[in-house]
């Protein structure tokens, strides 16, 4: 039986970063709430998984919110814990310890990255619209896309620079799922913030080069072109409001 990935079905999101690492793995998988509801999917099987009484279907550890991760009892929350999880298994994590640690810190520091992109366009309260957090949004974007994006793709640029194996991976000399990671990280920046990305990536040709490099694997290229990739959208992430961006 394949992995059961369940998420927004509407929505790139968190999830986008484990979908790439299972399309990349050419791993068995079923996007649960992206399936018709007789075929036992949608978001109410979402959800019903996630509120399960304890001893319903085994899950005593329910996760906190989507995406998470369903292999067989295991049921696994949090973005960078499933990549964690899935990274031995589908060949997309270096063998030591040394590299399976340095590979999830990596995968730590994306996520942090992804919560200020997120609080640029909600920085008072998740709950309530964009529209009503206008003035602040503002302020936190500017300072995002001044100090923040250059940081830390200034960071990534580093750590390619000094990868003893080259500057083509971000650990070691294969793919990893903090590779395709970042290649998503970089694309949704594009999306919202287009103008500030060129900016930031002027000065990161290795960075540009391993986010161009990911994006023409071709199982990622066949994912990127079919309609299982979810286009960037208001929902999501990353969102484009032009006036955010500088």
């Amino acid at each position: 039986m394949g992995y059961e990935l369940h998420y927004w079905p509407m929505i790139q999101g968190r999830g986008e970063f484990v979908r790439l690492a299972l399309e990349q793995a050419g791993a068995d998988y079923v996007d649960v709430a992206r399936q018709p509801h007789d075929a036992g999917g949608g978001i109410d099987a979402m959800m019903a998984r996630m509120g399960d009484e304890p001893g319903s279907s085994g899950n005593f550890r329910p996760p906190f919110a989507p995406p998470f991760l369903v292999d067989g009892d295991l049921v696994i929350g949090q973005t960078a814990n499933i990549l964690l999880y899935l990274g031995p298994r589908l060949g997309l994590v270096g063998t030591s310890e040394a590299d399976r640690i340095w590979t999830h810190q990596i995968q730590l520091t994306i996520a942090d990255v992804v919560l200020e992109a997120h609080d640029t366009h909600h920085p008072i309260a998740v709950m309530d619209y964009y529209e009503e957090q206008r003035p602040e949004a503002a302020k936190r974007a500017r300072d995002f896309r001044e100090n923040r994006i250059p940081k830390y793709l200034g960071w990534f640029e580093r750590v390619l620079a000094r990868n003893p194996a080259g500057p083509g991976r971000l650990v070691g000399d294969a793919v990893s799922y903090a590779d395709l990671s970042l290649f998503q990280l970089v694309d949704g920046l594009r999306y919202a913030f287009p103008k500030a990305s060129d900016r930031g990536l002027a000065d990161m040709p290795r960075v540009t080069a391993l986010v161009q490099t990911m994006g023409r694997l071709p199982r990622i290229a066949a994912y990127l072109a079919s309609d299982r990739r979810i286009a960037f959208n208001e929902q999501g992430i990353f969102r484009r409001y032009p006036e955010l961006d500088g």
